[in-house]
């Protein structure tokens, strides 16, 4: 009897998947083509692995980059977290070497500086609650709308306002933008206070500089009185011949820390620009005692100036003796700086 065979046909396309898998292993083999079977794999991208080594060694150990020239430890200090802006250029060049031992010092910085800066990028600390909100804006000497920019400061809602950098001209038209939302306020020299709720002992802080940049206030909030201060640090210059020049703007901070120390109200909350950032040490008399609200209740890194591109967080929102809530950053008004604001809870007997 006949038999007759029977041949199955096949498609040799293979299924969608199969294709995309197909493509993706022949990409792959592409990739490693390159690297298999070279020794010099190990010996390429020795300049890059030193290069990423040391940017590890800087932001690791930034804190004992000396200030004796040209305060070069706070200038690193102030933008430490662009530093990470490096890894993935290092990352780059190392696969474009073809350098595995670049690639495996590439992972010291990385590691590094998620260590450092992760947390604020990867958790949202925010919360909800809170009975009082404040917030600072440095307004900006010539800012060329301050009737918008006071209203848009107040559309936050915030019940205590600090504004920097007031000029004798436009105060009278901050106080009247302001007076409809604000029953009580002060201005001392070119920093003001704006407050829903009574104020008293208020006074200039001298922050050694021969003019007034610095005040401070009781507020009665229905939970209690207590301690506001605003403050205007003197600014900082980066130049080629003195690198980071701040050597007036430490001794106030020296100054502005001294009176916070001495403050008899134990709930206090510092409002203004400061013109450094958290992670810059010559702050450390304001800083080792006081929180910011941005590191404790924020999220990401809330940087405020300069408003077009922000780089640092210079403007501070820092309190002691109450609870952040919650931090953020207002929307950009008429200044050069980015008004920030922050919810605390004044009860913390719970």
């Amino acid at each position: 009897m006949a038999q007759q065979a029977y041949v199955a046909e096949t498609d040799d396309g293979g299924s969608g998947d199969e294709q995309r898998g197909n493509r993706l292993r022949r990409l792959r083999n592409r990739l490693l083509d390159g690297w298999r079977g070279d020794p010099r794999i190990w010996r390429r991208g020795l300049i890059l692995a030193a290069v990423a080594i040391l940017l590890a060694l800087v932001m690791l150990l930034h804190s004992r980059i000396p200030n004796r020239i040209g305060n070069l430890g706070s200038l690193t200090e102030t933008f430490l977290p662009w530093f990470g802006l490096l890894v993935p250029v290092l990352l780059v060049l190392g696969l474009v070497r073809r350098s595995a031992t670049a690639l495996i010092a590439v992972v010291l910085p990385t590691v590094v500086w998620l260590n450092l800066f992760g947390g604020l990028l990867l958790s949202d600390k925010t919360g909800t609650g809170g009975d009082l909100t404040v917030a600072t804006h440095n307004v900006n000497a010539d800012n060329p709308d301050p009737a918008g920019t006071a209203r848009d400061v107040a559309a936050s809602g915030a019940d205590v306002v600090a504004l920097e950098e007031l000029t004798a001209s436009a105060v009278p038209t901050y106080e009247k933008a302001l007076a409809s939302t604000y029953k009580y306020h002060s201005v001392e020299g070119t920093v003001g206070l704006w407050s829903k709720y009574p104020m008293s002992s208020i006074r200039a802080v001298d922050i050694k500089l021969g003019w007034t940049r610095a005040m401070r206030a009781t507020v009665a909030t229905p939970e209690g009185r207590i301690a506001v201060y605003v403050a205007h640090l003197p600014s900082v210059r980066v130049k080629i011949e003195a690198g980071f020049t701040a050597r007036q703007r430490d001794k106030s901070a020296d100054a502005l820390g001294e009176a916070i120390a001495a403050e008899p109200l134990k709930r206090k909350i510092l409002l203004g620009d400061l013109n450094g950032t958290m992670n810059d040490r010559s702050l450390n008399a304001v800083t080792s005692q006081m929180r910011s609200t941005q590191g404790a209740a924020g999220s990401g890194f809330g940087f405020s100036w300069p408003a077009s591109f922000p780089m640092a967080r210079i403007d501070q929102i820092m309190v002691q003796g109450v609870e952040p809530v919650t931090s953020w950053t207002l929307p950009k008004t008429a200044s050069d700086h980015l008004p920030i604001a922050a919810r605390v809870n004044l009860d913390t007997s719970s």
